[in-house]
């Protein structure tokens, strides 16, 4: 039998953020536009203190939140700390919106529950541990893009939701290929998953995610 991922109650989700928070924001403004029925950010959590992320989350009344790595001996310690963090709020969800650290023992505790992006069309420069747009241009690709997953039990790309491609321009540098590919691809569809997962849309079928009606 299939999984059938979220449903089609009000969810309730928290985002795991670092930096700037330019992928929080894409979550932001598709709630403005009312983009994501069904869906209610709880929280925002955030390894630092003082980052951008922090305070476009509480410009938008969203409570926000701080588990300091530096605080727990081990990372896997700190993991388990994001998860009761997680578990005490009853997140249905988790959303990675920029968030760099490992993911430990959450996504045991979340299974088919996280959302992330992975700026290339996976499984393309899935071994890549340097620049992955910079790789790109080395290695001539034409097309490139994003992609939406689920997150498997070791944090890595599992079940992928959506990809959208992104053309690779002759005049691009690293930078400008990694802002549209962002801007074009990623933001758009890491909305558009939290979407249909809200609306109870996503069947997994072993790795493989279908979309229903």
């Amino acid at each position: 039998m299939p999984q059938v991922a979220g449903n089609r109650g009000k969810v309730r989700a928290a985002a795991l953020v670092a930096g700037d928070g330019a992928m929080l924001q894409a979550i932001l403004d598709s709630m403005y536009f009312k983009e994501l029925p069904n869906f209610e950010l709880v929280a925002v959590i955030s390894p630092e203190k003082g980052v951008y992320a922090m305070q476009r989350a509480l410009n938008a009344g969203v409570p926000a939140y701080v588990v300091d790595p530096e605080l727990f001996p081990t990372m896997t310690s700190h993991s388990m700390a994001v998860a009761n963090k997680l578990r005490d709020m009853d997140i249905e969800l988790v959303i990675l919106a920029g968030y760099d650290l490992p993911l430990g023992v959450i996504p045991y505790q979340f299974k088919n529950a996280i959302i992330g992006t992975y700026p290339a069309l996976y499984p393309a420069f899935e071994d890549e541990e340097g620049d992955i747009q910079r790789a790109v241009l080395e290695r001539g690709v034409k097309v490139t893009g994003a992609t939406a997953y689920f997150c498997d039990q070791d944090g890595r790309v599992g079940g992928i939701i959506l990809q959208k491609a992104v053309d690779v321009l002759p005049g691009d540098d690293p930078e400008s290929l990694r802002r549209r590919v962002t801007e074009e691809a990623e933001w758009k569809i890491l909305s558009q998953a939290v979407a249909l997962y809200c609306a109870g849309k996503l069947k997994i079928h072993g790795k493989r995610v279908v979309i229903g009606d």
